[in-house]
């Protein structure tokens, strides 16, 4: 860990950024006094998906998927964008 005043890490931004990714850490202080940190970031690890988590906890009804009655379609076609309750 060191510490750079702003000026620096301005004209210096990419090399303190490759720093950073190879785990230094790097302190950026304005006259003097410690302002901010720069660290790399955490590489997230990738887990990997199992299908079926939310079972139980979704339900569809058996008729999703059929065609819309003449008023429903009228409704989704030419309905109010806000409907008044």
């Amino acid at each position: 860990m060191y510490q750079v005043n702003i000026h620096q890490a301005k004209t210096q931004l990419s090399k303190l950024v490759e720093e950073a990714a190879q785990g230094k850490e790097i302190i950026i202080a304005k006259a003097g006094k410690p302002m901010a940190r720069l660290l790399a970031l955490e590489q997230a690890g990738h887990k990997t998906r199992q299908s079926g988590g939310l079972k139980g906890q979704i339900w569809i009804a058996d008729d999703f998927d059929e065609a819309m009655s003449a008023e429903e379609l009228a409704l989704w076609h030419d309905g109010p964008i806000f409907p008044v309750e």
